[in-house]
């Protein structure tokens, strides 16, 4: 059995699936998710589940709507969201193709200084996901991140101050691919 932090993690992360569906550009992704979230709620055990809920409850991560019909829905409140953002964040990895494409993706930012925790917080992240610092703002990875990092972006509330850029060529690129172990 899972521990009970790992529970709630799972329960939080599920109830945001309403979120990720709103965020989801294509069709495919609206069943990718809904597959990958049945999935999960037939792993809980359900009164585990109403266990947790009412902790959310108390500790206002979540709270109740009753609906015309009767029925109860429970919803992530703006704490609950944020919660939830914070343990995917934490999980976070970006998918790498068994080939490199021939495109650099490249990450700059300009953060002002009174966001400067932001700023190195960010970095640090980035880094940790696999990113190459070329220089202070500017990283460099082989592969398609745009939604990581745009993740990144938001969660640290920054995504005005960064660009993302697809580049065939950047020079001195044999450093890289030797760093990244593309031949």
């Amino acid at each position: 059995m899972a521990y009970p932090s790992i529970v709630k993690q799972r329960i939080i992360l599920l109830l945001t699936t309403g979120v990720m569906l709103g965020f989801s550009r294509s069709p495919s992704g609206y069943f990718k998710i809904i597959k990958a979230a049945r999935h999960d709620w037939r792993e809980i055990n359900k009164s585990l589940l109403w266990q947790r809920i009412r902790e959310f409850y108390e500790d206002k991560l979540v709270e109740f709507k009753e609906n015309k019909d009767g029925t109860i829905t429970v919803v992530l409140t703006e704490n609950g969201r944020k919660r939830a953002l914070r343990y995917d964040f934490d999980n976070m990895r970006i998918k790498q193709t068994k080939s490199w494409d021939g495109w650099w993706r490249i990450v700059i930012f300009d953060i002002p200084e009174k966001k400067k925790a932001a700023r190195e917080t960010l970095r640090k992240k980035l880094k940790e996901l696999g990113l190459i610092e070329m220089q202070k703002s500017v990283l460099v990875f082989p592969f398609e991140c745009k939604d990581e990092v745009e993740f990144v972006a938001e969660f640290f509330e920054v995504d005005r101050h960064i660009r993302y850029i697809r580049a065939k060529y950047v020079t001195n690129d044999a450093e890289l691919k030797k760093e990244f172990g593309i031949f």
